[in-house]
């Protein structure tokens, strides 16, 4: 399989809640938490290994509280490539009712100054230079750090493409603006995200099409739109795809779009058909829902999610397979 390095800027050890119901003022009792090691490119990267990858994480980590993130990257068999500096990466609460709805409480991260962007520039730069350790695709997901400007995210997107490799983004606000900007390989927002972006509303189908069309046209090789229940929207040198999950029992929409994320860097790398590509990575991103944390591969039903998800092209174009 491939070796893919993903960046988390700002990392997060997540305090995940469950309850019945949040209510506000008074005292709640939790059915269950726990706390993980996570960011969106640790997510990201808990998929691609589930599905066989090599991988490496990169990014800013706090020297006083790493060890939950050292365990855990142990466990999930990744090169650890993070830059340690000063101070505790955050810790963020994400509170998980059964109704589906999910209340994140996030806290900023670490202020990351000039020297550590410059560092991590660094270390970029020599692993995309030596054969053994050169990816074949970064991932770089997440909010940004204090200290951490869109500029600076477009800086290093530029920096990885000066050296000829792939770079997907999953990151939101101006930070995605300006990364589009940058035009890397791959963008994944959402449909308010997207309608940001756009400049209007994209409450149907054949708007977020269009703007999916638009954004392709603007140099995103992959413009990857996902709509919760409504589906996954594909738009490449492929054509146009749209794929809708199967109904699922929702607990819980935290890492659904990194499973996604990683389910479609998986099927491009792969080769695989389009459709196979969508299908896979929709599927794998509605099994994430039903439970905390990220899509699992494994799950003894996995193959029947994938045939419960309905993919069809939304167009006529022709084009090669990846």
């Amino acid at each position: 399989m491939a070796r893919i390095l993903t960046i988390s800027l700002n990392p997060a050890l997540d305090l995940g809640i469950r309850l019945p119901q949040l209510t506000l003022g008074t005292v709640n009792r939790t059915e269950s938490t726990r706390l993980d090691a996570a960011g969106k490119g640790v997510n990201v990267a808990r998929v691609l290994v589930a599905l066989g990858h090599e991988v490496a994480v990169s990014g800013f980590l706090g020297a006083a509280n790493d060890g939950p993130f050292v365990r855990a990257f142990a466990d999930m068999n990744v090169e650890d490539a993070f830059l340690r500096v000063p101070g505790e990466t955050r810790i963020n609460a994400k509170v998980a009712e059964h109704d589906g709805r999910v209340t994140d409480i996030n806290g900023p991260g670490l202020q990351v100054g000039a020297k550590e962007i410059r560092q991590l520039l660094d270390s970029l730069e020599t692993r995309a230079s030596e054969p053994e350790h050169r990816p074949d695709a970064v991932v770089i997901a997440g909010s940004l750090p204090p200290g951490v400007s869109a500029d600076d995210l477009a800086g290093l997107i530029e920096c990885l493409q000066g050296h000829g490799l792939p770079v997907w983004v999953d990151t939101s606000g101006p930070a995605l603006q300006r990364a589009i900007a940058s035009r890397p390989t791959a963008v994944k927002p959402n449909e308010q995200e997207l309608a940001q972006w756009a400049g209007e509303a994209l409450d149907s189908e054949p708007a977020r099409l269009r703007a999916a069309r638009r954004l392709h046209a603007e140099g995103i090789d992959e413009a990857v739109i996902s709509a919760g229940g409504e589906g996954v929207l594909w738009v490449s040198r492929r054509g146009a795809w749209l794929a809708t999950p199967p109904e699922m029992t929702v607990t819980s929409t935290v890492g659904a779009g990194d499973t996604l994320v990683a389910g479609m860097l998986h099927g491009v790398l792969a080769g695989l058909a389009p459709e196979r590509t969508l299908q896979l990575a929709t599927a794998l991103s509605a099994e994430s829902v039903r439970h905390v944390g990220v899509g699992d591969p494994t799950a003894a039903d996995f193959h029947d999610l994938q045939q419960r998800t309905r993919v069809r092209r939304l167009d006529d174009t022709a084009g090669e397979h990846p």
